[in-house]
């Protein structure tokens, strides 16, 4: 991906679409002070540069009854290249991990994964625990969110892209 230079405007267009990603060419041109053509002219700009990586609905876990979070710390029996590349790959098919992270320090993965219940969770324990390499699964239940978003922060103040920004 090749770097951009984010201007105000830029900016601006990121925040609008991160709010809400079905707004229209039309909506979002007037929110940001640009003719149409321009801000799709921009909009399009920002996707072939990879600044944009996709767009997304997102479900409420509530009304499925999946609003439990679960962190989970894994621990492999090895660190080599191949130990990591067979669980990372196993653990991508585990549909309840939404997120998962090589960390540096005590562990090896950190995972966050939505459940209904401390039952579901038992179930799905069982996968994580047989799932290549694994030593030890260590969890802690949510009680509460006190803040999630899923905005990055787009001030004056934030980094430029890098290459390979936005790829994972």
């Amino acid at each position: 991906m090749s770097e951009i230079e984010l201007d105000s405007i830029d900016r601006a267009i990121l925040r609008a679409l991160q709010r809400n990603g079905r707004l229209s060419n039309v909506q979002l041109a007037e929110q940001v002070g640009l003719s149409e053509s321009a801000c799709l002219r921009r909009v399009r700009q920002l996707e072939e540069t990879g600044v944009i990586d996709r767009y997304v609905m997102l479900v409420n876990p509530q009304a499925i009854d999946r609003d439990g979070t679960v962190f989970v710390r894994i621990t492999l029996d090895g660190q080599q290249a191949e130990r990591l590349a067979a669980f990372e790959t196993a653990v991508r098919q585990v549909s309840e991990v939404m997120e998962c992270y090589l960390i540096s320090g005590d562990f090896d993965y950190l995972l966050r994964i939505c459940v209904s219940s401390a039952n579901d969770y038992m179930r799905i324990h069982e996968k994580l625990t047989s799932l290549p390499g694994v030593l030890r699964v260590q969890s802690s239940f949510a009680l509460r969110t006190v803040h999630r978003t899923t905005e990055l922060p787009l001030d004056e103040s934030s980094p430029q892209p890098a290459n390979g920004a936005g790829n994972g």
